[in-house]
């Protein structure tokens, strides 16, 4: 099908682009690495009346680090393939690589972004997660200026996050996770397809036992969550196998996974248990 008319706009900086978006109001959308909202165009599920192409703005693009915060700052038009490449990224947010390395295919990962996939907000989305797991920050500018977003405060609904409509994200920060065991385990039904459930895993380990855990799931409600009850359950258990397998019981504890036609909620709380243990395991090193 072909999109609906609209405007187009192509600014310069970000600040262009927080005019742009501005001015367009309710209207506008911002149009990123266009993997997600051409095809919603496409098929007439969106009708904004202006886009707002941020492609051309330089400060969006690329990693660097911020020594002071001991943490990543991650242009939010940074690519897929250009996160999963990046040195500092690869050295201190390894989760981050790892799960990237997952998201679709080539061709997808050279054209979308990581703040497009954040700000798409999709619960079956791998980075939502992700960043979850990472504690990590989203920076958004608008009129008033740049404001900093807790992970677990930005994802707000299904396909909506706190921010407003006037406001671009900008960057994401991601604290440095050296010491820490990562993994992100996902289950599709076919290769490159939206995950039916993922879990991101993060551990750290100390005298033979999971000193702290991190657990964040894909597609267990319309958000990403936290499964703060695994978490709980993992505080301090022995490094073994059997240990984790009783804690990844409590995965789907307080989410709110949906029936659709590639899994029941049924299945989907059992993949959460099953993912669980699988990802800690994993993360922990006892494979």
């Amino acid at each position: 099908m072909i999109s609906a008319a609209f405007d187009y706009t192509r600014p310069q900086s970000v600040d262009e682009a927080v005019r742009a978006l501005a001015e367009g109001g309710d209207e506008a959308k911002v149009l990123a690495g266009g993997q997600s909202l051409l095809p919603i165009l496409r098929m007439r599920l969106a009708f904004p009346d202006l886009l707002v192409d941020v492609g051309r703005i330089p400060e969006l693009r690329g990693v660097r680090e911020d020594a002071e915060a001991g943490a990543l700052v991650i242009g939010a038009m940074t690519t897929h393939h250009d996160v999963i490449h990046d040195p500092l990224v690869r050295m201190h947010a390894g989760l981050l690589a790892a799960a990237t390395e997952t998201v679709a295919d080539p061709a997808v990962r050279h054209r979308g972004t990581i703040g497009g996939s954040l700000s798409h907000a999709d619960p079956a989305g791998d980075l939502p997660a992700v960043l979850l797991a990472l504690d990590g920050e989203m920076v958004a500018a608008g009129p008033q200026g740049r404001r900093t977003i807790a992970a677990r405060d930005f994802f707000t609904d299904y396909l909506q996050t706190s921010m407003r409509p006037d406001e671009l994200l900008v960057e994401v920060r991601v604290p440095k996770a050296d010491g820490w065991g990562f993994h992100y385990e996902k289950f599709s039904r076919t290769a490159q397809a939206w995950a039916v459930v993922g879990v991101a895993a993060m551990v750290r380990r100390d005298d033979g036992h999971l000193v702290e855990s991190r657990v964040a799931m894909t597609n267990m409600g319309p958000t990403p969550v936290r499964a703060g009850a695994a978490e709980q359950a993992l505080a301090g258990v022995d490094a073994d196998p059997e240990a984790v397998a009783r804690a990844a019981d409590e995965a789907a504890d307080g989410t709110r996974p949906t029936s659709d036609l590639s899994a029941s909620r049924e299945y989907r709380e059992h993949l959460a248990r099953v993912l669980t243990r699988r990802a800690v395991i994993a993360a922990a090193g006892m494979e």
